[in-house]
């Protein structure tokens, strides 16, 4: 209670405070029959007892008539609760004020929702009205405890190890590849800055400076559409050093979680456990595995490699032709019919990936229209290489090995659910699995183009050195220094060894991208005076926040973030400007029909 006139928060006063006199404000939480009030501030709640007397009948009339959510003050005596009407369920339980004076500093109009967590209200209103959904004890947990984090992250960076925080600029120029970037015009005809993705070049850049090591809590912008859980603005725990390995940063980082993980949230174990790219794909069919449950992939091309199965010959007749299949525990007892052919649709859609589906029933037989294609041995090979029980469901796949992988890797997790929803307990909720994947490729073949390449990273990821030579001779089999961290199924962060040679940079850009490194003369001629060997990573703030809290989205974790469409709904942002604010900035705006005669009107 520095610096303010209240002597006392509403969530501090305990036994110990009886017999003093107090001044509180704060929120009316509620109001019973005239009798008592609870008032609320960002520490907790205090029972305010309203007296009965003649004597403070202004005091009477005026708290038993406040409305809920108005802010007041109170001023009265701490006096222990009456026997048996304690609260153990409340830290200030043991107590009570009796309030002498109070005076409403400012009512409250019917409020659009209760300020209650559970309370359902919908998501567009909470975001239309934030400053009131702020005020939720979840909202402001998860706030707090983000702000506590970051600060312990501070500590360990800049006074435990040396590192600067250093603010980089918001307005800079296009970067070729990755996410597409928000356009600020400028008052140059033609000329717009870009909002950087990252701080990227910049921190590069400041490795050339010879700054060593350095850090900053960044805000960075993608112009990513409607995308379900992501923000356009999000916050990254930025990460650069000079003279440094993959196992150098891996270390970093773990020290610095193990650092800023708060308390209540239980201790986490390092090192953290490393993954092959190949081997998360090969097993959980995805580059981000949640390892906190089993059901892997697993590869059953051997069992089925004698059979007389057409589908199955044709597809290990292929390149990188394989069959694998998961297991799914109690499947039986969990999945319907209805479920399942939900599965095939996905795995259809999605991956063009046909799915077939083996019951064990409780004789031990097997259920499937393989069934009869496969001899006794085959069968038995079959059961004990998924180690498939009574009323296990196992879902099979066929064909070219990333897309097999992906189609049952999105499928155990879609099962997974549902066997969760069916009360069957896979994933402790209170669990931290942390994971590094390694060993990426440094490329991968462009979606709409796949004879051309893009970088699986970004195009400053350095070449494994083991590869280096593949480079100039067949890039798409290089893997790069490229690590990602993953938690509970989620990349909370990623980061490589950077390319430090010019010449190298140059090549990948101009030869193996087909970019214009004209872009990029800043970070490339920087690098041709005497740029150190570097490396860095970032962690993904919101992600990392939510995850820790257990929120639903990112959103809960983020003061006043964007709606789904990347709307602010409180503001009304984006909003419309007038042509002669347009003019500096040499734009017309060119409206579609529809829009125009909706303005006109």
């Amino acid at each position: 209670s520095s610096f303010v006139t209240r002597t006392n928060t509403c969530g501090e006063l305990r036994s110990a405070h009886v017999g003093q006199k107090v001044t509180l404000y704060g929120w009316v939480q509620y109001q019973r029959q005239g009798l008592f009030l609870v008032l609320r501030d960002f520490q907790g709640l205090t029972q305010i007892v309203i007296p009965q007397d003649e004597a403070h009948s202004h005091v009477r009339e005026l708290l038993s008539n406040a409305p809920v959510e108005s802010v007041v003050r109170v001023t009265g005596t701490v006096s222990p609760r009456p026997v048996g009407q304690e609260n153990p369920k409340m830290p200030t339980g043991d107590i009570e004020v009796k309030a002498e004076t109070a005076e409403i500093l400012n009512s409250c109009k019917k409020l659009p929702f209760e300020i209650k967590d559970f309370i359902k209200k919908s998501e567009a209103l909470r975001m239309q009205y934030r400053y009131l959904d702020l005020r939720s004890l979840r909202l402001q947990s998860n706030l707090r405890l983000r702000s506590r984090v970051v600060m312990r992250m501070r500590e360990y960076l800049c006074n435990l190890h040396g590192f600067v925080d250093v603010e980089t600029p918001t307005l800079f120029k296009r970067t070729p590849g990755g996410a597409k970037e928000f356009l600020v015009p400028s008052r140059e005809a033609g000329k717009f800055y870009s909002l950087p993705q990252s701080p990227q070049q910049f921190k590069q850049l400041l490795m050339v400076g010879g700054l060593d090591r350095y850090f900053q809590v960044a805000r960075c912008y993608r112009d990513e559409g409607s995308r379900p859980d992501r923000q356009p603005e999000f916050t990254q725990i930025d990460i650069e050093m000079s003279f440094v390995d993959q196992a150098g940063i891996q270390r970093l980082i773990e020290g610095l979680l193990q650092h800023s993980w708060p308390e209540e949230k239980g201790s986490i174990m390092t090192p953290f456990p490393t993954m092959t790219y190949e081997e998360a794909l090969a097993e959980y069919g995805t580059d981000k595995p949640d390892t906190r449950f089993g059901m892997k992939i697993v590869d059953i091309s051997g069992v089925l490699r004698g059979s007389d199965i057409h589908f199955v010959q044709n597809a290990l007749s292929y390149p990188h032709g394989s069959i694998r299949a998961i297991c799914i525990p109690q499947g039986v007892r969990c999945l319907t019919n209805k479920d399942l052919e939900s599965f095939k649709e996905s795995a259809k859609s999605q991956f063009n990936q046909e799915i077939m589906e083996i019951i064990r029933r409780p004789d031990g037989s097997l259920k499937s229209l393989l069934a009869k294609f496969l001899g006794e041995k085959e069968q038995s090979e079959l059961i004990q290489a998924l180690n498939v029980q009574e009323d296990d469901v196992v879902l099979l796949a066929a064909g070219e090995h990333k897309q097999v992988c992906s189609a049952l890797g999105t499928l155990r997790l879609l099962s997974a659910n549902l066997l969760e929803a069916a009360g069957l307990a896979l994933r402790d909720p209170t669990a931290f699995h942390f994971l590094w994947v390694v060993d990426f490729p440094l490329f991968l073949p462009k979606a709409e183009n796949p004879t051309e390449l893009e970088s699986a990273h970004h195009p400053f990821t350095a070449p494994h050195p083991s590869d280096a030579s593949l480079l100039y001779s067949d890039p798409t089999k290089v893997r790069g220094q490229h690590y990602d961290l993953v938690l509970n199924g989620s990349e909370v962060g990623g980061g490589s060894i950077r390319i430090h040679s010019a010449e190298q940079q140059r090549f990948v850009l101009e030869k193996v991208l087909k970019e214009d490194s004209e872009v990029l003369s800043h970070l490339i001629e920087a690098l041709e005076f005497g740029a150190p060997p570097h490396g860095g990573i970032a962690l993904g703030l919101d992600r990392l926040i939510s995850l820790m809290v257990d929120a639903p989205s990112i959103r809960d974790v983020i003061a006043f973030p964007k709606s789904f469409r990347g709307r602010d709904l409180m503001g009304n942002a984006p909003d419309y400007v007038t042509p002669e604010e347009l003019e500096p900035y040499h734009i017309q705006v060119s409206w579609p029909l529809e829009e125009k005669e909706a303005k006109k009107n």
